[in-house]
């Protein structure tokens, strides 16, 4: 799990290296990673993954899922799945321990549900300050009882205990604010329900629960209304078939070094095999308006899932109005963006990220305060940041300089890394191992790229 110990931090600098060249690959897909352990785990029979991210986060999820039931083993690179069928779950033996992963605990609070089965949820100190109200108020509605730790100022946090029931009761739950995670956990829910649960979104998000539900056999249905809101309705007690997953590359890890191409002088590279999902690659359209040199080439479909190759050049940017519409499809892009955005050309600004400020950290303040240290020009508001990009000079940087904090935050980590290769003289990292939670193996890409 996440290491969050001050005697377990891995202090780190990161310097300018030269251009950046070479073909990479970047770990499998988290948001696909978790949803294919979870669905196998339901399905009666043997599924076989391949591409599966062995991050913390879904290492996390294989454990949870073990511990009610299910057989999971690794060969080489393939990952076997003998599921227990849906209502198969089992009681847990002991509390499940989560790490940093809000994406688990929330699919799998909803997994819980609606089972005859309790189970307590607990996580290391970021995961236990994050918010869970909003999954349990729907879930609640379906008849689960959950008991949650309250905060300070008045949320519900890890631990909890989730009693789940069966038969729930199935419902038709209106999306307060967009989120794929709760989404995702209701319909999760609803596979053990009898009847039709309905979820309806006002601003779509990422749709892989929707894609793989379909590829393992449930009964779902997708319609949108002439107001542009998604009614997903899926019919439950549903019997899961087992499934061959082939996982492509996370566009949220791919983020990092398209970015660093982007803005070291002399960059050529390319990312190879990068799941492009519309509701997943919001990001990549905002840095071709930004004047990003970045084309996708050998477009195809792999498991249900758009992929391409990513071929970046260094650009010069302009700095842009970022549409707020666009952050359910680049939520977790927007800390590696404010880098980007940092040596734009001009004034980038963004609206609509309060979500943000309830992830890993907040990462709205992390990303304004560590951008600050760096003499970036930076205007933090409620709900976003305004900043002053320095047309390609490179941040201030130096060894005299703070040490950045990460805040046990993976994006705030990596994104700050390849802030590092634009400054005078780099930049210090408080820990790098929060990496590992969903990009093992960061660092020495980077290194790679450099000497390619």
């Amino acid at each position: 799990m996440t290491q969050n110990s001050s005697a377990s931090k891995t202090s780190k600098r990161f310097s300018p290296a030269g251009p950046l060249s070479g073909k990479i690959t970047v770990p499998g897909d988290k948001s696909i990673s978790h949803r294919a352990l979870i669905l196998s785990s339901l399905a009666i029979g043997k599924s076989r993954i391949t591409g599966l991210l062995e991050g913390e986060d879904v290492l996390a999820t294989a454990e949870a899922m073990r511990a009610m039931g299910a057989k999971i083993e690794k060969n080489d690179d393939v990952w076997t799945v003998h599921g227990v069928g849906t209502g198969g779950l089992m009681q847990p033996e002991a509390a499940i321990e989560m790490g940093n992963s809000g994406t688990s605990t929330r699919l799998l609070m909803g997994l819980v549900a609606s089972h005859d089965i309790s189970t307590t949820f607990t996580g290391d100190a970021s995961l236990t300050a994050r918010p869970m109200g909003r999954v349990i108020d729907p879930l609640s509605e379906m008849g689960a009882n959950i008991q949650a730790r309250p905060s300070g100022d008045g949320k519900s946090c890890l631990p909890l205990t989730v009693r789940g029931i069966c038969p729930a009761v199935p419902i038709a739950y209106r999306l307060p604010v967009a989120s794929a995670q709760v989404k995702s956990a209701i319909l999760l829910a609803g596979l053990n329900t009898p009847g039709i649960t309905r979820v309806m979104e006002p601003i779509p998000t990422r749709d892989h629960s929707e894609t793989m539900l379909r590829g393992f056999g449930a009964e779902l249905a997708v319609e949108t209304n002439t107001d542009g809101v998604r009614t997903i309705s899926l019919t439950g007690e549903a019997e899961l078939n087992p499934q061959n997953i082939k996982v492509p590359g996370d566009p949220s890890s791919a983020a990092f070094p398209v970015v660093a191409a982007l803005l070291v002088p002399g960059s050529d590279i390319v990312v190879q095999n990068v799941g492009i999902n519309a509701t997943r690659a919001g990001l990549f359209q905002v840095l071709q308006n930004m004047g990003a040199d970045l084309t996708f080439k050998r477009k195809r479909t792999v498991g249900g899932e758009p992929v391409a190759d990513i071929h970046v050049r260094h650009s010069a940017l302009t700095g842009i109005e970022v549409p707020s519409g666009i952050a359910p499809c680049m939520i977790d892009e927007f800390p590696v963006l404010f880098v980007a955005a940092s040596l734009a050309d001009g004034v980038t600004r963004t609206t609509g990220l309060q979500e943000l400020r309830v992830k890993e950290s907040d990462r709205l303040s992390q990303m304004a305060r560590g951008l600050e240290t760096l003499g970036v020009e930076v205007t933090e508001q409620a709900d976003g940041l305004t900043i002053q990009g320095t047309g390609g000079k490179p941040l201030t940087g130096g060894r005299n300089k703070p040490v950045i904090e990460t805040a046990l935050d993976h994006r705030i980590a990596m994104s700050f890394a390849v802030a590092g290769l634009v400054t005078k003289g780099g930049l210090a990292l408080d820990d790098m191992t929060p990496a590992q939670t969903s990009f093992p193996g960061f660092v020495e890409m980077l290194k790679g790229l450099s000497k390619a």
